[in-house]
């Protein structure tokens, strides 16, 4: 939606790198990366074992371009942790990412390259401990299945759990194991929760989460499918709610890297996700849509904010209740602040440059190559971290 691109717009001095397979087998398998590369809606049939062990098909379907789409999110991910960890800002954001089902060897939910860990991946490199949230409607698997065994990650997760809701994963129950343990907090939700009752459970889980660990970056998955009326959606949350959960992470003042997710009533997407870009811009925004080429999917108040839902609300007191006093005590045998040591920083991946003198001048560049090349005077640094080299 163009209120989205507006803000983008005027968030980039250039457009994120495409992510290399080396940079995607990071944590991705090799061999998935390189299947990814080569599969196409022509040649799929061609390879059906292939298909079924990356569990491609069915809710991950293989469509035209699909891997420089994976290039292009997966990118912009990398490219963002890369600013924060280089000082460059203090809140990056990426809408195009936030596919947080995707496996080290599979493919789900339709995720391919979980954007997400690679992401966190990089931070680590400057960062001791990261901490991931995630309110998107579903659980945030691959994300917390990547990091199940390390205490540098702590992953939120809050979603809508049981009644065979998709992942199935996801219980209060799943806390992470070995060094890990304790480090995976799960917050299942029933159908229907509302503003309110989210934003303390919210407010309450998050404020102990920092104080305890004390994260030096914080990754925030801003799946829009936990609005009301979302298509996949269960939940009665107005984009007034949703936002809140931006509004107060902002606060905490740490490095913060916010995605996108889930989403499938487009229009209210894009209203949410413009809410949250002012919100981390500081900059209000007037309800009412401007004239736009898309204004005809506002209709018929071209308001952006949306009400919340009117789902009846399966999450009594007492059960909220007792889904905190569970984390609060877990929280409780967790390292306070768990140290790593630290040793010498790895650089960004080495990508090579293209030779501006080895270019055929005949030949016709195209507009997001000459995007690629613009870069703010402002944002530019020496050395192998150079953007230019992302």
């Amino acid at each position: 939606m163009s209120f989205i691109f507006f803000f983008i717009c005027c968030l980039l001095s250039q457009r994120p790198h495409k992510a290399y397979p080396i940079e995607m087998a990071q944590f991705h398998s090799p061999d998935y990366v390189e299947f990814l590369q080569r599969i196409n809606p022509e040649n799929q049939n061609l390879f059906p074992s292939e298909m079924a062990r990356y569990n491609l098909g069915e809710d991950c379907p293989v469509f035209d371009d699909m891997f420089e789409f994976c290039q292009i999110y997966a990118g912009g991910t990398i490219d963002a942790a890369r600013r924060l960890n280089n000082k460059l800002c203090d809140i990056a954001i990426n809408w195009a990412g936030g596919l947080h089902h995707a496996k080290k060897c599979d493919a789900s939910g339709f995720c391919y390259i979980n954007d997400l860990v690679l992401g966190i991946l990089e931070l680590l490199k400057h960062h001791p401990r990261v901490l991931y949230i995630d309110i998107d409607v579903h659980h945030g698997d691959g994300v917390e299945e990547a990091f199940y065994f390390t205490d540098r990650v702590m992953t939120v997760s809050f979603h809508k759990f049981g009644d065979k809701f998709f992942p199935g994963t996801g219980d209060v129950k799943d806390l992470g194991e070995r060094e890990g343990k304790f480090y995976a907090i799960n917050v299942p939700l029933k159908d229907g929760i509302d503003d309110s009752s989210f934003n303390r459970l919210f407010r309450t889980i998050i404020s102990k989460v920092v104080e305890i660990y004390q994260p030096g970056a914080i990754v925030l998955q801003c799946g829009a499918d936990s609005l009301a009326r979302d298509r996949l959606g269960c939940f009665n949350l107005s984009i007034d709610g949703h936002a809140e959960c931006v509004k107060f992470v902002k606060k905490f003042n740490i490095p913060l890297l916010v995605t996108g997710g889930g989403g499938y009533t487009k229009e209210n997407v894009a209203r949410c996700w413009t809410v949250e870009t002012g919100i981390l811009l500081d900059t209000e925004l007037p309800n009412e849509i401007p004239e736009n080429d898309y204004i005809k999917y506002f209709a018929p108040d071209y308001s952006l904010k949306i009400p919340g839902g009117h789902i009846e609300n399966l999450n009594t007191k007492s059960y909220i209740s007792s889904i905190k006093v569970q984390i609060l005590e877990n929280l409780r045998y967790i390292q306070h602040a768990p140290s790593v040591q630290m040793q010498e920083v790895p650089p960004d991946f080495y990508i090579p440059d293209f030779d501006e003198d080895e270019q055929n001048p005949d030949e016709r560049v195209d507009q997001r190559s000459r995007d690629k090349q613009i870069q703010r005077d402002d944002e530019y640094f020496d050395g192998d971290n150079d953007n230019n080299g992302s």
